[in-house]
């Protein structure tokens, strides 16, 4: 598994937890080992300047994805084929803000941002509202399987 993160905003944020939780949502999604991922950390210039090209929408956003090969989740049992899945695009400074206003820290905004944005380039959406209950509860049940994981990895 390939998974890139370029830090275009110098945003002091150990990359390990954004690979370690994109590669959990991806093996847990059954998605091929050696699919290729890129994640940007980008300013609120640069995110705006995305959110209205291609969403047509003002002001900058938290989160955006950009599928490449229209990847699936594999079917129960096997693995997606292989291929690039894409870039997810963060925008820190928003999830700092979203963050302090859920009354969290501002990584776990993160997290919760690419697991979302890796959901967006496996063809989930939460436009209807029966999508967006899947989406949500599958994006939640991945995040808090992650995060118990993970606290468990620290008291090893």
């Amino acid at each position: 598994m390939s998974i890139e993160v370029l830090n275009e905003v110098g945003y002091d944020l150990s990359e390990i937890e954004l690979v370690g939780v994109s590669r959990y949502v991806l093996e847990e999604m059954r998605v091929h080992p050696q699919v290729e991922l890129c994640i940007r950390l980008v300013d609120e210039e640069t995110m705006t300047v995305l959110h209205e090209q291609w969403m047509d929408l003002p002001g900058p956003t938290d989160v955006m994805s950009f599928p490449m090969d229209e990847l699936r989740p594999g079917p129960e049992g096997e693995t997606s084929d292989e291929g690039v899945l894409g870039d997810i695009v963060l925008c820190p400074s928003v999830a700092e803000k979203q963050a302090a206003a859920a009354g969290h820290a501002p990584v776990e905004e993160l997290l919760l941002l690419t697991t979302h944005g890796i959901l967006h380039l496996l063809g989930f959406d939460h436009a209807e509202p029966d999508e967006e209950k899947e989406m949500f509860e599958l994006q939640r049940q991945l995040l808090l399987t992650f995060l118990a994981g993970r606290g468990r990895e620290r008291r090893a």
